[in-house]
Parts: C-alpha cells; sequence; structure tokens
C-alpha cells in the first residue's frame, strides 16, 4: 500500500491498535455473557437464553466496531485485499460450505418456536464482529510491520483464542481446548476466502452462517447425519493448513509505515 493510501486513514495503522480492538471485543462478549447469567452450554436451549447469552452481546459488538472502524477510517483496508490471491484454494470454504449444508440439512426445524429462531437469526451477526475484529481491524493493524505469513497466523490464532472465554462461561476447558483448536482451522479458512475472492465480506457471510447452523443442528433431535457436518468442517480445516501458503504466496498487501 503506498504512503498515500495511509495518509488517507484518519489513522495510521498499528499492531498495538488491532490488539487493543482484538482484546476489547473478547471482553465485551465476557463481560455481556457473565451479566446475562446463562452459562455458554445452555445457550441453545430457548430463544430467550441465546439472546441474552450470545445475541446481546454480538448487537452491542457490532453497533461499537462499526463506529471504531469509522472513527479510524480502515474500512477499506478491513473489507478489501488489493490483490487477489490465485483462486484455486477457494475450494476450502466451498467443503466448509457443504459442512454448512449438511448441519442445516440434519437440523430438526420442527423443534424450532419464533422465539429460538429470532435469536438465531441474530447470530448471524457473529460473521460481522469476529472477522471485522480479527481478519478486518487486526489483520490491518498486523500488516503495518509483519509479513503475510505472519497475519495469516496471528490473525488465526487470535480468533481460535477468543474461544477461551467459552471456558468462563460455563464450558468445560476440555471441551474448549478441542473448539479453540477447531477455531484456528476456521480462521484459516476464513483467511483463504477472503485472500481468493479480495474481500471480508464473503467470510463474514459463510461464518455468520456456520455458526446459525451449529447452533441449529444441535437443537432439538438433529437428523441421522448430524454429526457428519463438523467431520467435513475438520477435512476442510486440514486442506486449509496445506493450501494457505499458496494464497500467502507474493501477496503484497503490508501497509507502508
Amino acid at each position: 500500500m503506498s504512503e498515500t493510501r495511509v495518509a488517507a486513514l484518519r489513522v495510521r495503522p498499528r499492531i498495538w491498535i488491532g490488539l487493543t480492538i482484538w482484546l476489547a471485543y473478547t471482553v465485551l462478549v465476557f463481560v455481556v455473557g457473565k451479566l446475562s447469567g446463562v452459562p455458554y452450554t445452555d445457550l441453545g436451549d430457548d430463544g430467550g437464553t441465546l439472546f441474552l447469552g450470545a445475541g446481546l452481546s454480538l448487537i452491542i459488538g457490532a453497533i461499537l466496531l462499526a463506529i471504531t472502524t469509522s472513527l479510524l477510517g480502515w474500512w477499506r483496508p478491513a473489507l478489501f485485499e488489493r490483490k487477489r490471491s490465485v483462486r484455486w484454494p477457494i475450494f476450502v470454504p466451498v467443503i466448509m460450505g457443504v459442512a454448512l449444508v449438511t448441519n442445516l440439512a440434519s437440523t430438526d426445524w420442527g423443534s424450532y418456536d419464533l422465539g429460538f429462531f429470532a435469536a438465531s437469526i441474530v447470530l448471524i451477526l457473529v460473521g460481522f464482529t469476529e472477522e471485522l475484529t480479527t481478519r478486518g481491524l487486526l489483520l490491518v493493524g498486523l500488516r503495518s510491520r509483519l509479513g503475510e505469513g505472519w497475519v495469516w497466523f496471528l490473525s488465526s490464532a487470535a480468533f481460535a483464542l477468543m474461544h477461551l472465554v467459552n471456558a468462563l462461561t460455563g464450558q468445560d476447558l476440555g471441551t474448549t481446548l478441542t473448539q479453540v483448536g477447531f477455531a484456528f482451522l476456521g480462521g484459516t479458512i476464513f483467511y483463504i476466502l477472503r485472500r481468493t475472492t479480495g474481500t471480508l465480506i464473503w467470510a463474514m457471510v459463510l461464518h455468520g452462517l456456520w455458526d446459525f447452523s451449529t447452533f441449529a443442528v444441535g437443537h432439538g433431535t438433529p437428523g441421522p447425519l448430524g454429526a457428519l457436518g463438523g467431520t467435513i468442517y475438520l477435512v476442510a480445516g486440514i486442506a486449509g493448513l496445506a493450501v494457505v501458503a499458496f494464497v500467502i504466496r507474493g501477496a503484497d498487501e503490508r501497509i507502508a509505515r
């Protein structure tokens, strides 16, 4: 990115700014979740618990992130690449899309009521908030000093570590650590989708729909293929690790200091 482009931003990108935003968002989710009094393991019980335990923090987070991004003037670098990578690794997020459809096809839709469905729709906001936080604003900060390999690794690791708060809101540590590992794979998939499409927007969409599908399939009695979605997701994540170097190679996204 040229010095002119940097000068056009209201605030010059810095790693500490991206990390501060990431930490603030993580703390916000934790605090709102604790104040709601809803344990993480009870989120899918009904619409009220899902909204208070997850949806409310997403709404607040989305508003604050939009304001922060506007004040920084980072919308364009947060949402768009200067140049797309090679296209063929997009098969990785496509596999994740298959996992998403499998979840939806296995969902016990008869167990839904209007309240749970409405709260589930709010849950889609997670694609906007978590992607803008990690593969948006944090990524912009990291690109001010680091090479693209570190940008992928650290943004994916930060996304994974956000899920540690679930252990502080009722989920057992072993399950949480497994979730952290799976989240790192997911972060890699979303990073590949950003690089291959040239925009974070599609990652936001896939991420939001994925979380919607995981809560959907976990509500009521899932169909016989209910566990298959997670297996397909794991295949996508491993494939992502195998090909992520190809979307990193030749990246020219470094923001001039």
